[in-house]
C-alpha cells in the first residue's frame, strides 16, 4: 500500500467526519484538486504551508484506494505530488494523526509509512 498524506486543520477535518467526506480546504477547491504529499514531502509542505499553526491533523490515505482520481503532478521543485480530483471518501483514510507545533513555528513530524 501507498501512503500518502494531507494536513488538515482539526475543525475542517471533524467537519469531513460529520459529512463522511473530505471535500478540501479553499486551497484546494481553488486549484480544483485535492493537494496531498508523500511521506518525504510532508515535512517540507508543513513548512511552507503551515508554519506556525497549531490545530492540524496528519490524515493518511490509502493511495490506491483512490483510483484513476488520483493524479501524479509535477509541482514544488518539480516533484511529483499525489493530487485528488474528487472528494476524499473517509473509507480511503487509514490514519489520522495530532500535528504538534513546536515553539519556533516548525511540527514534528512523526515517522510516516512510505
Amino acid at each position: 500500500m501507498t501512503t500518502i498524506y494531507k494536513i488538515c486543520p482539526a475543525p475542517a477535518w471533524r467537519e469531513a467526519e460529520r459529512q463522511g467526506v473530505y471535500r478540501g480546504s479553499v486551497d484546494d477547491a481553488r486549484d480544483g484538486f485535492i493537494h496531498f504529499s508523500t511521506a518525504a514531502q510532508v515535512a517540507g509542505t508543513a513548512a511552507k504551508h503551515f508554519a506556525g499553526q497549531t490545530g492540524l491533523f496528519l490524515v493518511a490515505v490509502d493511495a490506491q484506494a483512490l483510483g484513476k482520481a488520483l493524479v501524479w503532478e509535477p509541482s514544488r521543485g518539480g516533484d511529483l505530488f499525489p493530487h485528488l480530483y474528487g472528494d476524499l471518501d473517509l473509507g480511503a483514510v487509514t490514519g489520522v494523526t495530532e500535528l504538534t507545533a513546536h515553539a519556533d513555528g516548525s511540527h514534528a513530524i512523526p515517522e510516516l509509512a512510505p
